[in-house]
């Protein structure tokens, strides 16, 4: 499958965030990445959803309570693995990711929070919805992945522009 394909096809754009991808929020001056590996991709209330998934303990989780706005960006290739690892186990608010990993980031072209500059599918989302996780309306079997009880809240970013960068 060659690169143009994943900005068509849904299952290849989620096994390719099953193996991390950049989830970047800028709210005012504060500007953090972390790596998402659950998400959804859909359409719903008559628009393109990307919804993504994080946990209130992260310090993306307060930037995303101040702001309206988020990218996605999802490597295309195997070159950023370590980014990735890095990006998924250390804390923005301790580390500057961006610095550690040597990556830089590009304006966005219809929202704040600007995208990875690197080859990737970038998503560019207004948030629409949000829904803190209630662990009373979930099945028993999805209570082993919250053993902290640190659930998550979705965030439901209506899709305002997507394109590939190479």
């Amino acid at each position: 499958m060659n690169k143009r394909d994943y900005l068509h096809d849904a299952a290849t754009i989620m096994e390719c965030i099953t193996k991390g991808a950049f989830l970047t929020v800028k709210a005012g001056e504060q500007l953090n990445t972390m790596t998402i590996g659950w998400a959804t991709l859909g359409y719903i209330w008559q628009r393109p959803v990307f919804m993504i998934a994080v946990r209130d303990s992260r310090h993306t989780f307060t930037l995303l309570e101040q702001t309206d706005n988020y990218t996605v960006s999802i490597p295309v290739g195997d070159n950023y693995k370590d980014a990735i690892t890095f990006c998924g186990t250390k804390s923005g608010r301790e580390i500057d990711k961006f610095a550690k990993c040597a990556l830089a980031t590009k304006a966005a072209q219809r929202v704040q929070s600007p995208i990875v500059d690197i080859p990737a599918i970038h998503y560019e989302c207004t948030i629409i919805h949000k829904s803190a996780m209630d662990p009373h309306c979930m099945a028993n079997s999805l209570e082993k992945l919250y053993p902290k009880k640190d659930y998550h809240t979705l965030y439901f970013g209506e899709i305002v522009a997507c394109y590939e960068t190479a």
